[in-house]
């Protein structure tokens, strides 16, 4: 086996793409039985929470099995880690926009590229704090925070900090998922994910 292959087994990379094809699946068929085509609306719970799955399987496939070996490496590990952190990105978002299609100023594609961007930065910054097991924690804990506690907030401060609760194309909320993934991702690409002892 070439490199990339060992890489790509070793992080589990069929898993994961097998879960992201599973969370598409999930995510069009829970589309189609709110009848979201009824009401825009009803696309929030699809805009807030597919990609808060997504981003934790990726989270998952961020864990270096052998970090001893990884440092000792003769070939830096950054391009292999950038490839995998931005095509597992855009696979996922790429597989659940038909989800959301139509009305996109509204919660349509745009909202779940931008929410899958910010999910996945989170995700990756806490795989370099936290490790990849509990990488999926502070963004699930921040989304279901902002899910629950944001309806009715308006303003333009809302923007940026409920940004996975805003519709369309909002720039506030773009900058700040944008940011979030282009911090968590730098932080993930040079630094790698946090070594973990055995499961216990």
């Amino acid at each position: 086996m070439t490199g990339p292959l060992l890489y790509a087994r070793s992080r589990a990379l069929p898993v994961t793409l097998a879960a992201l094809a599973g969370t598409a699946v999930f995510a069009l068929w829970a589309a189609h039985r709110m009848e979201m085509y009824l009401d825009p609306d009803r696309r929030v719970p699809i805009v807030a929470l597919a990609p808060l799955l997504a981003a934790a399987m990726i989270g998952a496939s961020l864990r270096t099995p052998s970090d001893e070996l990884d440092r000792t490496a003769v070939r830096p590990w950054w391009p292999l880690r950038l490839g995998q952190l931005a095509g597992l990105t855009a696979l996922a978002a790429a597989l659940m926009s038909p989800a959301v299609l139509g009305h996109p100023d509204v919660f349509g594609p745009p909202a779940l590229i931008r929410n899958t961007l910010g999910c996945t930065g989170v995700t990756a910054a806490a795989a370099v704090l936290l490790g990849a097991r509990l990488s999926w924690l502070p963004a699930f804990g921040y989304v279901s925070a902002v899910y629950l506690g944001s309806s009715g907030v308006r303003g333009r401060a809302a923007t940026v900090w409920a940004w996975p609760m805003q519709p369309g194309a909002q720039p506030g909320a773009w900058a700040a998922a944008l940011g979030a993934f282009v911090v968590g991702g730098a932080l993930y690409v040079v630094l790698g994910a946090r070594p973990e002892g055995p499961r216990g």
